[in-house]
């Protein structure tokens, strides 16, 4: 039987920070094995990657960096374990034809990975897709900076937009006990900044309670010690109520930040989605945020070339931007996925015209967001320092309208700073996507 405890386990991640979290949760199960894990994935003599499904490009990701890393068997590497989404919804035709993966886990199936992986040292190649019991975890290795890190409070999702893959990937939304998650996010140590993930935020305790439960649950997290701050990422437009408004308003430690995926703006579009529509409805909504909460950061996402999107009314995408005016936006063309609804509307728009839609929504987009930062040079901002930006030569931080990894930076000079510290950042100029400024060697 082979002693896994002397193996050298590493870990790539792709896809979502919803991905990232469970990555996190079985690097846990490792350490708690006594095993070592490296960042370094030549020294990795068990080599896990997670992957993502979500979109065609994401597929093509994972595929090609299973066989990027199979080269390094001629060195260490002994298994590669091939984990989360990929498998999740296409083992049947992935276990097959990628040998270069000795184990294959859905995203359910972590419980079973000693198991797995004993298995394939004795036996070859396995396939355990689908035979875990989804035990909770609360422990975690923390990928992220140490002084930030994401809290996923569900999984799944019950909406099912013709375009999405992941109610058949993930299944039906799974809220996670409340008191799973207020100890998963102790064991987090002290966090400057907790941001809370999920397909749907909003829609958090409706299956496990019978209520929505979000309200109660960001209370109960802010009264913990150890953590500083909360971000809320992903809130479905229609589950957004006044009494989330009031909490996010009132609460000190919920940072004034929003992420609301949009989608898109016109009814036709939306319906077509299965969105709820439509265009009055968000344009009031966000202006309903900003009266109750007037400092709001609120950030979307918007998908360019959907089936039958006419010239009108992608032409009214860009009104409803320039509208809107939201600080900071993501676009992506649709991708034709297989076993979606959508696949089979008819007008599929020709990939060459997605692109160049999503190029000038992009091209747009950036005006507003140069409009808007140039209204902060000469400021002052608190900013959370992420650490040193060794091109730049300046450390490098961001301010509350900045979440981590999709939005803009702020960068700054100072005589001193640590990372994870805040700072009061006087703003000197700006451009598209960032800020930049400087300050003393003082905290706040």
């Amino acid at each position: 039987m082979t002693d896994l405890s002397k193996k050298v386990f590493g870990l790539v991640s792709l896809g979502c920070d919803k991905n990232r979290v469970d990555a996190e949760k079985l690097l846990a199960e490792i350490s708690a094995r006594g095993c070592a894990i490296t960042n370094d994935a030549s020294k990795a003599q068990v080599l896990i990657i997670n992957t993502c499904a979500f979109l065609n490009d994401a597929r093509k990701e994972s595929i090609e960096t299973i066989l990027e890393f199979s080269a390094l068997k001629s060195e260490n590497l002994e298994k590669i374990v091939v984990t989360g989404c990929l498998p999740q919804k296409y083992s049947k035709e992935t276990f097959p034809a990628l040998t270069e993966g000795d184990v294959f886990l859905g995203t359910r199936d972590y419980d079973k990975f000693f198991a797995a992986l004993e298995k394939s040292y004795d036996d070859g190649r396995v396939n355990f897709v689908g035979l875990g019991e989804n035990k909770p975890v609360t422990t975690r290795v923390i990928t992220t900076p140490a002084h930030y890190a994401y809290l996923k409070i569900a999984d799944g999702c019950n909406n099912r937009c013709t375009y999405c893959l992941i109610p058949k990937i993930r299944g039906n939304y799974e809220s996670y006990p409340m008191e799973s998650l207020l100890r998963e996010a102790e064991e987090l140590g002290e966090v400057a900044e907790l941001i809370i993930v999920a397909q749907d935020i909003t829609r958090y305790g409706l299956d496990l309670y019978g209520q929505k439960k979000l309200k109660e649950i960001l209370q109960k997290l802010t009264t913990l010690v150890n953590i500083n701050s909360v971000r809320l990422l992903y809130c479905y437009p229609d589950m957004i109520d006044d009494e989330l408004i009031a909490e996010i308003r009132d609460n000190p430690k919920i940072i004034k930040y929003l992420d609301i995926p949009l989608q898109h703006s016109e009814d036709g579009v939306l319906k077509q989605m299965n969105r709820p529509v439509g265009r009055e409805k968000y344009l009031n909504l966000i202006a309903k945020l900003r009266r109750e909460i007037p400092e709001i950061a609120i950030r979307s996402t918007f998908i360019a070339g959907f089936p039958s999107e006419t010239g009108e009314q992608f032409e009214g995408l860009k009104d409803f931007l320039l509208e809107a005016r939201l600080d900071n936006c993501g676009f992506f063309a649709y991708s034709r996925e297989p076993d979606t609804a959508a696949y089979k509307l008819k007008g599929q728009v020709p990939y060459a015209e997605k692109k160049r839609r999503v190029k000038e929504l992009y091209s747009l987009q950036q005006k507003i967001s140069a409009e808007k930062l140039a209204e902060r040079v000469g400021m002052a901002l608190r900013v959370l320092c992420d650490g040193i930006d060794y091109e730049k030569n300046c450390f490098v931080g961001r301010a509350y309208f900045q979440a981590p990894e999709i939005d803009g930076k702020v960068y700054f000079n100072a005589d001193f700073a640590e990372q994870g510290k805040y700072y009061e950042v006087i703003i000197e100029k700006s451009d598209a996507y960032d800020l930049y400024g400087r300050t003393g060697d003082y905290s706040l």
